[in-house]
């Protein structure tokens, strides 16, 4: 699916998403939100892991880790919210320097992010000289500065592919890393990250909805354990899985990935009845629509990112923006 840019009211956005009972509880809160993003010229940017309240209420903007990426550097706001995760509020700051981003809570983080330094690529940089680095944006602005280019789950392959080099060092998902090695011929050498959310699912729990539900499609997200990716019927970035859902029209999915991510797709293609394994991000789970109103309200919680690091960064994350998905 491509990168949706809403115009319509809160309570339009809303309607057949969630209850009216549930609707009429939000409105104030909706429309407060609303009048703050006039008054303070700005758009909130929402990842497919939000909740439908936020993702379909409260968003301008929305998608995976490079549509949010590249609409960040496309919008004329004077302020960006980004309804998600800290590596991608600081993303959002590299492509908009002179912006204000905002972030509903700092503690928003992300296992992978955490799971590599930019002294750990300095060192992998010295344990293989010459050999390219290709980093996840799913990390800190720091590990992007050491690294030659970024990329999302959407375009990993075509990064790598785009580099003309034999070798390269993928980090910091391993499963990503080793799905991306098995789509080419050439040699990826990957850190051992995981993504908390992708790595509690299994084949054999797959093998469970298959008994359960005869003839079910099953797509799941390149961060998920091989065995998963063995077992399903496509592999794709969340945006990916959103296309092949409006292009197959399954009568029936299970879509490995976040848990609300189901919830968003499944309003969007009522005819598809989804079966979802829920596995929650308990830091996308702290963004909330009181916490986005009072971000917005008090200007509170910007992300900062060192200028000299920011430039060095910006080179990973345009370099990547460059590479056709």
């Amino acid at each position: 699916m491509s990168p949706t840019v809403t115009r319509m009211s809160p309570r339009e956005r809303l309607d057949g998403v969630l209850p009216e009972i549930e609707i009429a509880a939000l409105t104030p809160v909706l429309e407060e939100i609303e009048e703050l993003k006039r008054s303070r010229n700005a758009v909130v940017l929402a990842h497919n892991y939000m909740t439908p309240d936020i993702y379909h209420g409260v968003s301008d903007m929305r998608g995976d880790s490079l549509a949010l990426a590249r609409l960040a550097k496309k919008t004329n706001a004077e302020v960006i919210l980004m309804a998600g995760v800290h590596f991608m509020a600081e993303t959002a700051k590299i492509v908009n320097e002179c912006k204000t981003v905002l972030i509903p809570d700092m503690e928003a983080g992300c296992s992978l992010a955490e799971a590599i330094t930019g002294a750990d690529v300095r060192l992998l940089r010295e344990r293989y000289p010459g050999v390219p680095v290709v980093t996840y944006v799913n990390t800190s602005a720091e590990v992007k500065a050491e690294s030659d280019i970024c990329c999302t789950s959407g375009n990993a392959v075509q990064v790598v592919e785009s580099l003309d080099a034999d070798r390269v060092i993928f980090l910091p998902d391993r499963f990503l890393g080793q799905w991306v090695a098995s789509q080419t011929d050439i040699d990826i050498i990957v850190w051992e990250g995981s993504c908390m959310v992708h790595e509690q699912f299994s084949g054999e729990e797959l093998h469970v909805y298959r008994d359960m539900h005869p003839g079910i499609q099953i797509i799941a997200h390149p961060e998920c354990p091989p065995d998963v990716l063995e077992e399903a019927d496509f592999v794709g970035s969340t945006s990916g899985m959103i296309q092949w859902v409006k292009t197959e029209q399954p009568r029936q999915v299970v879509m490995v990935t976040e848990c609300s991510m189901s919830d968003n797709v499944a309003a969007e293609f009522p005819d598809t009845e989804f079966t979802q394994p829920c596995n929650l991000c308990p830091h996308m789970k702290r963004i909330t629509l009181t916490g986005i109103r009072d971000s917005l309200r008090d200007m509170q919680h910007e992300v900062i990112v060192d200028p000299t690091v920011a430039e060095r960064a910006r080179a990973s994350v345009e370099r990547m923006l460059e590479v056709r998905a």
